[in-house]
Order: structure tokens, then C-alpha cells, then sequence
């Protein structure tokens, strides 16, 4: 499994050969009961087990505002925060050349439909800092262009209680691109 190196897979499993048999058989009817019910939200592709997700049935939320991310991980991260308060759309991965990942491997299609219904001011691009989001910002955005959405990106820049001389050339220039009035 993606993140689960070989120590901590070997104590997992034995950890469940150390169950017993009853609590073996719930733990495996769980996973096979998650794999059957959960599936992708059919508007923000979150996961769910229900007909929407929760952020989606949510009418308190602001619909018109999109914040576009990676991974449902991301989502839940944003979520903790408790300062968002628009909807979301998880694309289940990025524009990645070298792992054979394309736009059409991403949920673009669903994203551009929502975006063509209308209703959206702002889609806020949160995917990672690296190369392949960086890259898969530039794409939504040039790819939004034309629908007349203010699309904006996270601002980046230095973490709460670091030095500066701590700080890389990207992030220092990034914190510089993207500072605030006081």
C-alpha cells in the first residue's frame, strides 16, 4: 500500500495473523463494505457513501467557489482548518509527464462541466508546490481561461514560527511575490 513500508507492513500483518478469528472476519467484511459503498461524489469526485458528499449537500456552503485539489488527504487538511468555508474539487492525482499521468488521467472533464454550468466566480488552485502541480495549475488556469472565472492559487511562503535563514531561495521568493498590507 502506498505509504506502508515493509516494517510497518509486516507489523500490521502480524497484527491481524494475532486477532482472533471473529474480529479477523469484521475487520475484512469492513474493507469489503468500504470497497462496495464508497465511491466519488458525482459533482466535487470527494469520496462518499452516500448520493453527495457532505460539503456538497451543504447549502451553507459557498458553491460558487471551487478550491481544486490532488487528493481527498488535501481536502481533509483544508477542512481542519475550519477557514474555508466554499466547495471542493478533488482531481485524484496530477499532471505528471514522467508517471504517464495526462490531463485526461485526472478529473478535468468534471471540472470544466461544473465550471461550464456556470455559477462559479473564483476556483482556487491548492495543488502541491512542486512540478507536477505547479504544472497542473498552469493547465486548469489556461484551460479556465476562456470561461471568464477568476481562477487564484494558495499563497506560499514561510511557515509560522521559522527563521528566515532557515528558508530556501523559492520559498523566500514566494513569501516576497506573495506579501500582504499589514
Amino acid at each position: 500500500m502506498p505509504g506502508i513500508g515493509a516494517k510497518t507492513a509486516m507489523r500490521l500483518a502480524f497484527y491481524v495473523l494475532g486477532l482472533p478469528k471473529d474480529e479477523v472476519a469484521e475487520l475484512a467484511d469492513a474493507i469489503k463494505e468500504a470497497g462496495e459503498k464508497i465511491h466519488r461524489c458525482p459533482v466535487c469526485c470527494n469520496l462518499t457513501d452516500e448520493e453527495l458528499c457532505p460539503v456538497c449537500k451543504n447549502a451553507n456552503r459557498r458553491h460558487g467557489l471551487i478550491c481544486v485539489v490532488e487528493n481527498v488527504e488535501s481536502l481533509m487538511a483544508i477542512e481542519n482548518t475550519r477557514e474555508y468555508n466554499g466547495v471542493y474539487h478533488v482531481l485524484h492525482g496530477v499532471i505528471s509527464p514522467l508517471d504517464e499521468m495526462g490531463p485526461e488521467d485526472i478529473t478535468l472533464k468534471e471540472l470544466l462541466s461544473r465550471v461550464n454550468e456556470g455559477n462559479v466566480e473564483e476556483v482556487i488552485m491548492a495543488t502541491g508546490s512542486n512540478v507536477e502541480g505547479e504544472l497542473t495549475a498552469m493547465y486548469i488556469s489556461k484551460m479556465l481561461k476562456p470561461l471568464n472565472v477568476k481562477v487564484t492559487r494558495l499563497a506560499y511562503g514561510l511557515p509560522v514560527g521559522s527563521d528566515l535563514q532557515y528558508a530556501d531561495s523559492v520559498t523566500l521568493s514566494r513569501a516576497i511575490q506573495g506579501r500582504q498590507i499589514l
